[in-house]
């Protein structure tokens, strides 16, 4: 094949741009780009959920928005509407607002939680064997110790 020099340097550009995009943001296996707030989740999400949108600051999935959070956030400042339950783990933060059971993984440490829902609403957080491990009644705020939470329900 026979190239002019400036198809040849076009060509060479748009593969250096197509490699340094490649190397930003890796693909899943259905091909879809994945950032690293959804990798992040993804490592402490056990079930994968496909998530509804995704742009470079919040993974939104149904039921649940994941967000980076500021590394000074304490219980009474972290920010999460009425209705929800939020808490940050490993520096990401979780917004859950629908009720249903939540799988999780790696989740270590401790971290940040507010439950902002309807007054007396009782969110439930899980062992590994499915009995409940400790229990938040709305509202409350407060550090929590995450390991070994294995799944949540928000309500």
């Amino acid at each position: 094949m026979n190239i002019t020099k400036p198809a040849a340097l076009l060509l060479a550009a748009s593969a250096l741009v197509a490699g340094s995009t490649a190397a930003a943001t890796a693909a899943d296996p259905a091909g879809t780009r994945v950032t690293g707030l959804q990798r992040a989740a993804d490592q402490v999400l056990a079930d994968r959920h496909q998530p509804l949108s995704v742009s470079a600051d919040a993974v939104r999935y149904e039921g649940l928005t994941v967000t980076e959070a500021p590394k000074t956030t304490s219980a009474r400042d972290l920010a999460c509407a009425y209705g929800h339950l939020c808490m940050i783990v490993k520096g990401t933060k979780f917004d859950f607002y629908k009720c249903q059971t939540w799988n999780v993984t790696n989740w270590t440490g401790d971290g940040p939680f507010t439950n902002n829902q309807t007054p007396g609403t009782v969110a439930k957080f899980f062992n590994k064997d499915g009995s409940v491990r400790w229990t938040s009644t709305a509202y409350q705020a407060g550090t929590a110790t995450w390991d070994p939470i294995w799944s949540l329900r928000p309500c």
